[in-house]
């Protein structure tokens, strides 16, 4: 379980195949060591440690580790676009009894949104994402949405796209920097959505 507030930037250092799965290479900044079996999230995508080649358990120094990716996770997620050298932004997992900051992720992507606005509003910048119609019934105005692993919240919903303000703090500190038109990014649905809908659906059938 995540909350969508990110803690650092990794790189990609490098990537490959190994049968359907993908083993990314993965260099990041963290104030503690991690270990092998931890979740992580990358962009919204919860992923497990599968090798840690150099421990940096200090702040500033890096981690170098590897995750994998599996075809599912390549099919639903932009991870299948990412290169060496590009930016992830990485969470990890909740710890029991800290603050809740942002909202519940799972860390389960639903589907791939693409960027169809950015406009610089000098002190904060709107974003307009589309994504499929079959999950507009997910959104709704004020409500919270993970966005390559953010926790934003929903300035506007529409059937097949919505829009997000984002602050100067979050612009610089994760890869919404590095966004233009037309890239992909990672949505994640609110789960309580998620919930209530199957059980509006259910009480209908």
């Amino acid at each position: 379980m995540f909350t969508g507030i990110i803690e650092f930037l990794g790189k990609i250092k490098s990537l490959r195949e190994e049968g359907t799965n993908r083993i990314f290479e993965i260099e990041a900044p963290f104030d503690e060591a991690i270990k092998v079996d931890q979740s992580i999230a990358h962009d919204g995508v919860c992923l497990t440690v599968t090798d840690i080649y150099a421990k940096g358990d200090k702040a500033g120094e890096m981690t170098h580790y590897a995750v994998t990716a599996v075809e599912e996770t390549l099919k639903k997620t932009h991870m299948n676009r990412l290169k060496a050298d590009d930016l992830v932004n990485i969470e990890r997992c909740l710890k029991v009894g800290a603050r809740l900051d942002g909202h519940f992720v799972q860390g389960h992507v639903d589907t791939v949104g693409k960027v169809r606005k950015i406009e610089d509003r000098n002190g904060s910048w709107l974003l307009e994402f589309g994504f499929e119609p079959s999950y507009g019934h997910l959104l709704v105005d004020k409500g919270s949405i993970c966005v390559n692993g953010v926790s934003l919240t929903v300035v506007e919903s529409h059937e097949d796209w919505f829009s997000v303000t984002i602050i100067p703090y979050t612009y610089e500190h994760t890869n919404f920097k590095k966004l233009q038109i037309d890239d992909q990014v990672n949505l994640e649905f609110d789960i309580l959505a998620k919930y209530l809908s199957k059980w509006r659906y259910s009480t209908r059938s």
